[in-house]
């Protein structure tokens, strides 16, 4: 990979949302299982006798949804810094 061009405010627009792109997918599916999780753990409340396994199902979209969100993160990490160094 070559470092980006970063001499121009339209070169760093387009390098961010380059940026932007990369773990794009983990972090919306994470985020829509910590949404979905968080939801089922508050309705399980009024699932009657399925609550606890509700409960339990949320707490698994939960924690899945975090480690999605953070391998996104450290995908997105680890390309900006194959990015800026420097390779011959």
């Amino acid at each position: 990979m070559t470092r980006p061009d970063l001499t121009d405010d339209a070169k760093v627009a387009a390098y961010r949302s380059e940026l932007r792109l990369v773990g794009r997918s983990q972090r919306l599916a994470g985020f829509a299982l910590v949404v979905g999780g968080a939801i089922a753990v508050w309705a399980a409340g009024y699932a009657g006798g399925a609550g606890p396994m509700v409960q339990w199902g949320g707490y698994a979209a939960l924690a899945l949804g975090w480690a999605l969100m953070l391998a996104a993160i450290f995908l997105r990490t680890r390309y900006h810094r194959q990015r800026m160094r420097e390779t011959n």
